[in-house]
């Protein structure tokens, strides 16, 4: 990739796009923020919204996210502890990048082989009790 330069300032985009990769790179960063992206989801939520993570791997996750100013983490004083997280603004600016992603999905996903489940935890199926 070319450098680009600015006066005195010499700037390599390559290692600057390695920082920016790095911010979103990992198994789970990336469905984390798809998901903070529609709404705000509470801890219990995500972990169910997400089959195969561990509560350890998810945990790590939104802590890397959070100290990247990604995701923000918002502690209720309740019994029992109601914590929230959500997307911060620098991370809404990623937005139409998930919306270019959706859209590439909608046209070329269903020729993307499915792969087996992965290791981790397993979905829970929940079954309704009847009324």
């Amino acid at each position: 990739m070319k450098k680009n330069t600015h006066g005195d300032d010499e700037i390599n985009m390559h290692e600057e796009m390695r920082r920016a990769f790095a911010l979103l790179s990992g198994k789970w960063k990336l469905e984390i923020m798809w998901l903070l992206n529609q709404r705000m989801y509470r801890f219990g939520e995500l972990r169910k919204a997400i089959p195969g993570i561990t509560q350890h791997m998810l945990t790590a996750q939104l802590r890397e996210l959070e100290a990247d100013g990604l995701v923000s983490r918002t502690v209720f004083a309740e019994v029992p502890p109601r914590v929230e997280y959500q997307i911060t603004q620098k991370a809404r600016g990623l937005g139409p990048t998930m919306e270019a992603l959706t859209a590439w999905w909608n046209e070329y996903g269903k020729t993307v082989p499915v792969k087996p489940a992965s290791r981790g935890r397993k979905a829970r199926v929940v079954k309704s009790k009847p009324k």
